[in-house]
């Protein structure tokens, strides 16, 4: 089996807006509503859980049944940082979901998740036990020397960047939270499960990703969103 761990737990401040950004509407359908879609459309995806700010979740069950989210079985309240949110949403599972089922992890304000791209995260994560959506890098990375000049640059062949969705084995991430929190390893300033895990010494797996994959922060990312759907809806929505 497999369930899906949406974060929709942030306020949206760099948004600028009177709502949480992932309940902005868009076409008079809340963004975070376009994400669920993905999860719900995709055959992969057994059960879908959503880590909500407080405050909204009887309005996130309306919309589910709105909009026809049958998988959405649980909604539970987020932490005070996105590492937070992720632990609650996965110590929440423990007990409804058994060690090896696939767990995927997907930020709420990234509506443009790919049908192909969540398949990929999935299948290497049944393979290898986990799997990071990744692309590669196509500008060049200098390392600053003394903030404004540089002698140094990393090579972009050797760089990836990730981004979700993640998948990992239920047994896998569920320990790795609890060692996390106990060892207060991988869990302070911008950490994500990813990061968590390397710190933990884990090998992490690559699985596909896309550049249409954006994170709606600012309101320049809104407007890219309302672009995809008026340009390219067809191909994208299922």
């Amino acid at each position: 089996m497999t369930s899906a761990i949406i974060i929709a737990g942030g306020s949206g401040a760099r948004m600028g807006q009177d709502i949480p950004k992932q309940f902005i509407n868009v076409y008079d359908k809340p963004i975070l509503i376009y994400t669920l879609e993905g999860f719900q459309k995709h055959p992969m995806i057994d059960t879908i859980e959503v880590v909500c700010i407080d405050g909204w979740h009887d309005i996130l069950w309306a919309y589910a049944r709105q909009f026809n989210i049958d998988k959405l079985k649980w909604v539970i309240s987020g932490g005070k940082t996105g590492q937070e949110s992720i632990r609650n949403g996965v110590y929440n599972l423990e007990g409804k979901v058994s060690s090896e089922d696939i767990i995927v992890i997907h930020d709420g304000i990234r509506p443009l998740v790919d049908e192909t791209v969540l398949t990929d995260v999935i299948r290497k994560a049944q393979k290898y036990g986990n799997a990071v959506t990744s692309m590669p890098y196509n500008e060049q990375i200098f390392v600053i020397d003394d903030e404004i000049s540089t002698t140094k640059f990393i090579p972009r062949e050797t760089l990836r960047r990730v981004a979700t969705p993640q998948a990992y084995r239920f047994d896998l991430i569920n320990a790795k939270y609890h060692e996390a929190y106990e060892k207060e390893i991988g869990i302070y300033g911008s950490h994500y499960t990813n990061t968590m895990m390397v710190e933990l010494g884990v090998r992490l797996y690559f699985a596909a990703g896309s550049d249409k994959n954006i994170k709606l922060t600012t309101k320049d990312d809104l407007e890219m969103f309302k672009a995809y759907l008026k340009s390219d809806k067809d191909n994208w929505l299922k």
